[in-house]
């Protein structure tokens, strides 16, 4: 359609173009102005990790001079993270602080510098939505949002109520309007307390069509996070594969899953970037494959 309008527009250029002779006089042409639309374009990057584990080692190492500083465990990282504009992690462990009393496997709990570190080392997107949420309990997930609601960051996952949880905001970087959804599939077989749902946003397939359906239209670039599959496995398994498909018949543009505690493949389902599983980040694990995390990356453009 553009071409046949630009043709157009060359005719009608042609026809009025040059002079015409009367009375032997050149008389100027009337001058006809057209409008080229501008086309404006936005970017920004994103970043996105894997699995902040944080084990009673990765703890025991940080704490010095009667402080925990995970600062020299992340240093190299922050170069990289700062590049991007925007850089997400999932946080596996609740941020439950250090008044309740740190825990390693299985139930965790950290304390609260792991998360003003991470934030200096430039992460603002984190996921808080994994089978480790319910860990310590209740105690553990108010502490956790009492830390959060304080940082200039985003959370993604657990809520503090229902009309939170169904509230989707949209953000918006460089001129792109963007939102970010979450989910787990697993819990570890720990339930949130009755009426309190919102602790924790598990998986359903329908409520997660209510979700895209309520925000799709309002965006130009819809994420979600995907905690699911099974761990330290490097193919991904038939629930990650039938999640991806379903999100993408949804027209998720990308998917960002964990879980695995090991890579798994980055690939295209249609028009969805599919990260299937980044990783450890930080933790703890011990062997090869878990000591090796993925830090994924793309640039989201819009023109218009």
């Amino acid at each position: 359609m553009k071409k046949s309008k630009l043709i157009i527009l060359l005719c009608i250029t042609i026809l009025f173009t040059g002079c015409f002779k009367k009375e032997n006089k050149y008389i100027e042409e009337p001058t006809i102005e057209y409008h080229i639309p501008v086309v404006e374009e936005y970017k920004f990057s994103f970043l996105a990790a894997g699995d902040s584990l944080i084990h009673s080692a990765v703890y025991a190492d940080a704490y010095k001079n009667g402080v925990y500083d995970f600062r020299p465990m992340l240093s190299s990282i922050k170069p990289i993270v700062e590049k991007y504009d925007l850089a997400f992690i999932n946080q596996e462990t609740i941020i439950g602080g250090k008044s309740i009393g740190l825990s390693s496997y299985p139930r965790f709990n950290s304390p609260e510098e792991i998360g003003d570190n991470l934030i200096e080392m430039g992460f603002d997107i984190f996921n808080l939505a994994n089978n480790h949420t319910l860990d310590r309990g209740e105690e553990a997930i108010l502490n956790s949002l009492d830390y959060w609601k304080n940082k200039d960051v985003i959370t993604i996952g657990s809520y503090g109520s229902f009309t939170e949880r169904d509230t989707i905001p949209v953000y918006e970087k460089n001129g792109i309007t963007y939102a970010i959804l979450s989910y787990t599939t697993v819990t570890n077989g720990l339930s949130t307390p009755s009426g309190k749902e919102y602790y924790l946003n598990v998986y359903d397939s329908e409520r997660v069509a209510r979700d895209i359906a309520s925000v799709r239209d309002k965006v130009d670039v819809l994420m979600v996070s995907m905690h699911y599959g099974v761990e330290y496995t490097h193919t991904p398994v038939a629930e990650e594969i039938e999640i991806a498909n379903y999100l993408a018949s949804l027209n998720v543009d990308v998917v960002i899953g964990h879980h695995p505690h090991v890579i798994q493949p980055i690939t295209h389902i249609g028009k969805t970037l599919v990260i299937y599983s980044l990783g450890n980040f930080l933790s703890g694990q011990i062997g090869d494959a878990k000591q090796i995390g993925l830090l994924a990356s793309f640039d989201v453009n819009k023109k218009v």
